[in-house]
């Protein structure tokens, strides 16, 4: 990954923003993984690629945020300006309009159900969007909506390699009956990373959905997997209950959030080892499902 620090964001906001160059750059308090953010001064935050696998999330925000922000109900990222390489940095990058809020967490939401209602009507908005023109799944958001076979080779290695830690029968059956089926709809729109990081609050509420890079259209499947993640048995129900998506689109969800996990787990190339132990915890919850299956 490319080193990124404030000196190299300052000189690519005087070669290329001179009219923001004198304005303050620091490092967001909690930073993302496949992304570094700095605020740009107190009402913009510039954002920029750890790798090249993320670089194609850079033009495909800019093209789509702006369509999908009038017909939602909370604030999205505003692009405002579109970076180009420079300055040792090899990938274009992005300034965006500042978002207030917190990222949400057990500490900082008030009432999880209510939160999760919340989110579910974020979502079914997105899901409504007309996605015709959309980017279907693909490496550009690491194949989100689409279908998870891609990711098989990679779930059952992780399994192999857990197997004196996890129940590798049962964990095996919960992965083979999210791949026995296909969502059979039309291609809906999906954030493709909903995650705490990701969902911002203000006075206990949802306030704003950040981080569109792995959006896409496809099956919604992807997006259900805070269920385990963060909610509890009321709001994951709660949850359930207001998106209204079948059966089979929950295993599927089940089995996202699984892969994810199983692979953070294993430690497989390009997985996050800091947050390894909070994965562990999300196939623990995966295997309870507190959405009522075995």
């Amino acid at each position: 990954m490319v080193e990124i620090d404030t000196a190299l964001v300052k000189s690519l906001i005087a070669a290329q923003f001179p009219d923001w160059a004198g304005l303050q750059v620091r490092p967001v308090a909690i930073g993302g993984w496949c992304n570094r953010t700095f605020h740009l001064g107190d009402t913009m935050s510039v954002r920029l690629p750890r790798a090249e696998r993320y670089v194609a999330q850079v033009e495909k925000e800019h093209r789509v945020l702006p369509a999908l922000a009038p017909q939602l109900p909370l604030p999205i990222p505003v692009p405002v300006g579109l970076g180009r390489p420079g300055e040792g940095y090899p990938w274009p990058w992005s300034v965006y309009r500042w978002i207030e809020g917190e990222r949400s967490g057990l500490q900082s939401i008030v009432n999880l159900t209510e939160f999760a209602e919340d989110l579910a009507d974020f979502l079914l908005a997105l899901w409504k969007i007309d996605a015709s023109d959309g980017p279907p799944a693909g490496q550009h958001n690491f194949y989100r909506g689409g279908a998870l076979e891609v990711y098989d080779d990679e779930t059952r290695r992780s399994i192999d390699g857990l197997s004196g830690e996890i129940d590798v029968p049962l964990i095996t059956e919960i992965w083979e009956r999210a791949l026995a089926s296909t969502w059979e709809n039309r291609p809906v729109w999906v954030h493709g990373d909903v995650a705490d990081g990701n969902l911002l609050v203000r006075g206990g509420r949802l306030s704003a959905v950040i981080d569109f890079g792995s959006s896409g259209t496809g099956d919604p499947a992807c997006d259900l997997v805070i269920a385990w993640t963060l909610f509890d048995a009321p709001a994951a129900r709660a949850f359930s209950d207001r998106v209204g998506l079948d059966a089979r689109t929950w295993e599927r969800a089940r089995g996202w959030c699984l892969w994810k996990a199983l692979i953070t787990v294993a430690g497989e190339p390009g997985t996050n080892p800091l947050v390894k132990e909070e994965h562990r915890t999300w196939i623990d919850r995966i295997v309870v499902d507190h959405l009522g299956r075995e």
